[in-house]
């Protein structure tokens, strides 16, 4: 567990680098400027309020964002989309079988990371207001899900209760609190 949380603390630090601004200098500069920070090659330029962005700056999905790097997929979900991602929490992932995670992110695993990552996306930026109770979506993976509504608001997907929704510049992001797992196939 420890060598998978300093990939998460040095992937973060990482994409933390790669979106962080330069200043305009308005005058010469007084102190030699700093080398060129090299781009890890997973990790694309990231757009502020692209999926992976906001992922990347939160801190409770440190794990889906060390699961997207394992699995080599930051480039497709920082792609220009439109996507809709169903992003687990640490929490959701802390729910998993002990051991769990930490086997999904051994390169002999990365089919298996791979199809699991792709039943929480779907290929269009899908509105709260477009969807109806029990109606399916179909995932990346070619698996569905179901979409469960109470009062005409989302309230899960499965059985992931949906804690929040994120317009972000690629698509949308819906915050759940279990990891989807595709149905055997």
């Amino acid at each position: 567990m420890r060598g998978f949380a300093r990939v998460t603390v040095i992937g973060g630090l990482l994409c933390g680098l790669l979106v962080l601004g330069c200043k305009k200098q308005e005058a010469a500069p007084t102190e030699p400027a700093p080398a060129p920070v090299e781009q890890a090659s997973n990790v694309p330029p990231l757009h502020e309020d692209n999926i992976v962005s906001i992922a990347v700056r939160s801190e409770d999905h440190t794990t889906l964002v060390a699961a997207l790097k394992a699995a080599d997929y930051v480039t497709s979900v920082a792609a220009s989309g439109p996507l809709t991602v169903f992003a687990p929490t640490n929490a959701a992932f802390d729910k998993l079988p002990e051991g769990t995670v930490e086997n999904l992110v051994k390169p002999e695993n990365v089919d298996t990371l791979r199809d699991i990552l792709k039943y929480h996306v779907t290929t269009s930026a899908v509105q709260p207001d477009w969807l109806k109770d029990g109606q399916k979506l179909w995932m990346a993976n070619g698996g569905k899900t179901t979409v469960h509504l109470k009062d005409g608001k989302l309230v899960s997907i499965n059985d992931a209760k949906i804690l929040a929704q994120i317009p972000a510049e690629n698509g949308m992001l819906y915050i759940i609190d279990t990891v989807l797992l595709p149905p055997d196939k």
